[in-house]
């Protein structure tokens, strides 16, 4: 019974920090994916590039990057004028960072496969370009959009080394589930290990079940809405 006590502090903050990720990851990754999918701009591909380092570069190496961006004396503090280092905010930040690509990659292909005469129809029948992409784009590209958006809460709730070396590991203030687990395991405390494992592991099958859901399901053509606005006729 005091194990199972010892489980929930760092659940609850991993779904703290994984809340808050993920609405980053969503507001970020949807505007960076759309930007990256409909404009062209002198850039564009280091933009990208650099959008994607999380993926390859390892954590530490992601979790240095941000020390040096939170810490003393950077622009980024000084900005906002508090000190996030060794935070459970700083470690939504480092969740966010790391599993943003995946959103940010979804999103491109999600919306550049969107078909082009659907969204030229629409444009015959009045519709702006911001009133294109919420009710003909987006709703057309939704099964991509939301399997980027469930891997990429998965990846941030997984989060450790640039977790660890932006927030530490202090329990129940940024102990998250993968901190605990491993500290759990350092002291050969394998039962309470095991209980946190399958929390975790249970959280990222039934994300990345619904994954698979979306992409098994078929495909429906989105129609025109017929409140579109329609041109007078001339």
């Amino acid at each position: 019974m005091t194990e199972l006590t010892q489980v929930w502090p760092p659940v609850l903050l991993s779904l703290q920090v994984t809340a808050v990720a993920s609405g980053l990851i969503l507001i970020l990754g949807l505007g960076l994916g759309v930007a990256l999918a409909r404009t062209d701009f002198p850039g564009k591909l280091v933009v990208s590039t650099l959008l994607n380092l999380p993926l390859v570069l390892p954590p530490s190496v992601v979790g240095y990057l941000l020390l040096l961006a939170l810490g003393r004396g950077s622009p980024l503090k000084e900005w906002l004028g508090i000190d996030l280092l060794f935070t459970w905010q700083a470690a939504a930040i480092a969740s966010t960072v790391v599993a943003l690509p995946l959103m940010v990659e979804s999103t491109r292909a999600a919306i550049a496969s969107v078909n082009p005469e659907l969204e030229a129809a629409a444009r015959t029948l009045g519709a702006r370009e911001l009133e294109l992409l919420w009710r003909i784009t987006l709703p057309v590209a939704y099964r991509g959009l939301l399997a980027g958006f469930s891997l990429s809460v998965a990846r941030g709730l997984g989060e450790f080394g640039a977790t660890l070396m932006v927030a530490g590991s202090i329990p129940g203030r940024t102990q998250t589930l993968p901190l605990a687990i491993y500290d759990a395991v350092q002291a050969q405390r394998y039962g309470l290990a095991n209980a946190m494992v399958l929390i975790v592991t249970a959280i990222a099958f039934v994300l990345l079940w619904w994954v698979r859901q979306l992409e098994s399901a078929p495909a429906h053509l989105a129609a025109l809405p017929h409140d579109l606005p329609h041109d007078p006729a001339p």
